[in-house]
Order: C-alpha cells, then structure tokens, then sequence
C-alpha cells in the first residue's frame, strides 16, 4: 500500500501568513514609504505596458524584497529567488512573481548602486525617527573584510623592476646619444623610449648594421617592458601597492584573523570598511583600499555630514586614528575630541610613556621634569612636518636616562634633542584630559560595546567575513546593504520590545581616571636591554 505517493487536489493554494508576520511585513513597508526612497525608483520605471511590450516586475516590490531579505534572512541572491518561490513572506512580498537571481542583480546594479549613500541615508534617518535616537555620541571603527578574489593572482607594484629599468634604457640612450638634452627620470615613460627608436632610425647611416640591430631590439624589448609596468602602475593607484587580477580594485592584505594568530605575513585580498555608530546602529560608512585605518577617519565622518548635513557632538575612536590632520578636523567642525593618541596605551599602563610633555609656557618637561627650551640645531632639520627642536640639559646624571635615549648610540652626552610637533601635543594633551574624564570613560566603554559589537553581530552571529561582489563600487553597496539590514533588524527589535538597547552609563560619583606613575627602576632596565639589542642588530 503506498504512504508517500498519495497525492492530494488542492483548487487553490493559501499563501496566507500569519497576522503577526503580517504586521511585521506591513510595518516594513511603511518604513519604507515613510523614508522616500520611492522617489529614487520612480526615475527608472519607464516601461509602460499599455503602448505593448513585455510587461516586466514591479521595481518596488523587487526593492522591498532585497532589503527585507538582508535585513532579516541574510540570503545571498540565489537564495532570495528561491524564496521567492517557497517561502510564504517573500511571496507575499513580489505577490506572486518569481524573479530569478539575474533579474535581482540587474536591478541592484541599475537602481541601488548609483543611488547607494541616498537610499541609506533616507531609510537609516527614518529609522532613528522611529526610535527618537539622539545623534550627540558617535565611534568609529575600521575593518577588513576579505575580497572575492583568487588570492594567488596578486600583482605587486612594479616600481622597483621600472627604476632598474629607467637605469638600463638611460645608458643605453646616452651611449648613442639618441636625444640632444637628455634629462632622466624617475621611472622612463613608454613614449620616451618610442622617441629613442625614432631617433635610431635617424642614426642607422651612422652605426654599423649589428649594432642598430641590438640596439634596436633592447629598445624595443624595454618599451615593452615598460608598457607592462605603465598598466600595472595605472591600475594600482598613487595610495596602494598592489591588486589582484580576479579583483584589480581589491588591495593585499593581513587580515585580524591572520594577525591574532601570528601569521601576520600572510596576505589576502581585502577591503579596508570604516563605520560611525551611535546607539548601536551604523550610520555612516565608508569602504577603502587603505591598509590602515588613520586616512579614512575624514571621509567617513564626511559621508555621515552628507547624508544628514550636521556633524556629531562628540567622537570616540581608538589610537589607530590619533593624527594632527584628524585632530584639526575634529576642532574645525566643533566635534568634541575623544580619540586616543598612539601613545596612549603607554602612558596609562606607564610601561611606555612619552619622554617628555609640553608645557603651556611652550616649554617641555621630561620624565624627571627637567625643563626643555626651543633650541635651532644649524647640522640637523626636522623629520616631521611643523616639527621644532627642543634641548634638555643634565642627563648624565639622570635615573630615566637609560629609558630616554634607549635608541641612541652616543649616551654620553649631558643632553638630548626632542623632536616636537606643538600641535599635535596640545591636541594629546586635549584629548587625554576628555578621555580620563567621566564622561570620556563612559565613551570609552561604550565605543567597544557598540561599534564592535557591530562588527561582532556581522562576522560572528551571520558569519559575514567575505564580499560577494567585485569591484570597490559593487563592495561598497554590499557593505550598505548589509548595514541597513541590520538597522532594519534592531528597528524591528525595538517594535517587539518597546524598548531601545541599554548601553553602560557613567555613575555620578564616577572619579575621573588618573594615570600610574611610571618607574625609572623598570623603565631604566627596559632601556638599556632595549639599547644592547639594538647595538647588537647594527653590529650583524
């Protein structure tokens, strides 16, 4: 008797949802009428069925399902068309139609990636009305999340081979004396070197015909050459050193899995992604071929200034951000500074503070507080920019010594050079005295909460560590999408619970924080073995 091949007429077929899935659905599609973003889709609905023609899928529905399917199954596009199919939400969502994968990626490539930053802007604003956010405290952070790129296609800047290359054709060229006013360059361009086989051919009467035949050849073989490294150089960029060939926008290098794990030479194709977070929700961000996180510390807090056109009141990022350039941009726009200095971490732990402060009078004081005055030194210019020279007498007899010049072969001298950038040292100072404030600790505790609490959410909890797309265009609407799903999913939550995340509020008898007194005994021992190594590295 058969059990599973008994089949059963069905006139037809229920597709209802239940009522709280669909309220839920209901309350998504009002977010998204709310925000706006119909007004972006409304441009690119031309085809007009009543003049004939194939009737095609409505472009509203195909957009409330991608973001409904980021925001809450995490699916790639495959798996949204099958859903498409057999889950029941998603039908409700097309009512019915059935997209392929294709249509799905036309779509996102046609409406959403020219009309990316727009599209979260106007939603991600729409979301913080809905939960009364108040954007005062915002923290930035940086990741790396690795590329859809063959890792062994990469292909390194070829700027050490061109400069032996410009040596070799120079020679060459001098030799024969094929230009009258020669002038070299850094790297020989193509169209150098195709003027110096016109300029052969002119002396052919001259030279003998072996010699205008390798001549000619060499030439030819490094204008070759040349051309070679002019499109590699072309596609690599100013700012970066290398690409890979599945991926030309994607960027070598050592991911945090690799660095934690001390494999830190290992290399794979990456992008560098930058986020602002306020209330555990991102809302600005920005995706980068950098390999550090200190230049992308601007552009993120710039694109946050584009969508809502106003700046946050106060910022928290880790040290891997404390430059000159991203304090004065934080003082130009009146954001209050809580950004640590690089030196930073030394300093608290007093295991590796800096050798010297500076003074309101201009004046610095070391570790013992010898004072230090502006001194010019007519054998010696600044390494840094902005930078002046400070001197401070009567080391010799000096506890610290050992630890202050730690990286210096002569310590015989009763005195030492501090190389000094005023600015960047108020601004240290500027940030410090916020950070060990109550309200600083409270920023402090909360920026590795919330914005890597996100990166958490993205990489743990979904599993998200690799882009699915290619090219830095396509990576960055990937990044948007992901981002704005998980805005959906939190606004969903506080629908549920009627209740925002609680982040960690500072108590008001909280004291503010007082760093530890470094010891000259252990900082003095730390520098002379630092010292002996280092003599001993210079003598190998």
């Amino acid at each position: 008797m058969p059990y599973f091949n008994t089949g059963k007429m069905f006139l037809v077929p229920s597709f209802d949802l239940e009522v709280k899935e669909q309220e839920k659905i209901g309350k998504f599609l009002t977010l998204l009428d709310n925000s706006g973003v119909s007004k972006i889709i409304d441009k690119y609905i031309k085809n007009n069925t009543s003049k004939g023609g194939r009737p095609g899928y409505n472009y509203y529905h195909l957009f409330a399902t991608i973001i409904y399917g980021f925001a809450f199954t995490r699916c790639t596009l495959r798996e949204l068309a099958d859903a498409c199919k057999y889950d029941l939400r998603f039908i409700s969502l097309m009512e019915q139609e059935r997209p392929t994968y294709t249509k799905f990626c036309d779509f996102i490539n046609k409406v959403i990636v020219p009309n990316e930053e727009e599209i979260f802007s106007l939603i991600s604003m729409e979301i913080a009305k809905e939960m009364n956010i108040e954007m005062d405290d915002a923290f930035i952070d940086g990741t790396k999340f690795e590329a859809n790129a063959n890792k062994y296609k990469f292909v390194w800047k070829p700027t050490k081979h061109h400069k032996r290359l410009t040596v070799k054709a120079g020679e060459i060229i001098k030799k024969h004396q094929l230009f009258d006013n020669y002038r070299e360059e850094e790297l020989i361009r193509s169209n150098t070197l195709a003027n110096a086989i016109t300029n052969l051919k002119l002396k052919k009467d001259k030279l003998n015909e072996i010699t205008y035949k390798n001549v000619k050849k060499a030439l030819i073989g490094l204008l070759e050459k040349t051309l070679e490294y002019e499109e590699k150089e072309e596609t690599i960029g100013p700012n970066r050193k290398s690409y890979y060939k599945t991926d030309k926008d994607a960027t070598a290098m050592a991911l945090k899995a690799d660095y934690y794990s001390g494999l830190g030479s290992n290399i794979h194709a990456a992008y560098n992604v930058q986020i602002l977070v306020i209330k555990g929700l991102v809302f600005s961000y920005y995706v980068s071929q950098s390999r550090t996180d200190i230049n992308d510390f601007i552009d993120v807090i710039d694109v946050f200034a584009k969508f809502y056109g106003f700046w946050p009141t106060r910022i928290c990022a880790d040290a891997g951000y404390g430059s000159l350039d991203n304090y004065r941009y934080l003082e130009k726009h009146n954001i209050k500074n809580y950004v640590k200095h690089q030196s930073w971490e030394g300093n608290k732990s007093a295991r590796n503070p800096d050798c010297y402060h500076l003074n309101k009078d201009d004046t610095i004081a070391c570790l013992n507080e010898h004072i230090g005055y502006e001194t010019k030194l007519p054998y010696r210019h600044p390494r840094k920019a902005e930078a002046v020279f400070y001197k401070v007498n009567g080391c010799n007899s000096c506890n610290w010594m050992p630890f202050c010049k730690r990286f210096m072969m002569r310590q015989d001298e009763d005195f030492k050079i501090f190389e000094v950038v005023k600015d960047l040292e108020r601004y240290k100072y500027q940030s410090q005295n916020n950070l060990c404030s109550p309200k600083g600790i409270e920023m402090r505790v909360n920026r590795s909460i919330q914005v890597e609490g996100v990166f958490g959410i993205e990489k743990q909890d979904y599993g998200y560590v690799r882009f699915r797309r290619r090219g830095l265009e396509k990576v960055s609407t990937e990044s948007m999408l992901n981002f704005l799903g998980l805005n959906i999913a939190k606004l969903f939550r506080y629908y549920e619970t009627g209740k925002l995340n609680k982040f960690w509020a500072a108590p008001d008898n909280l004291e503010p924080e007082v760093f530890k007194k470094p010891s000259w005994k252990r900082l003095a021992k730390k520098g002379r073995k630092l010292n002996i190594k280092m003599k001993e590295n210079i003598g190998k």
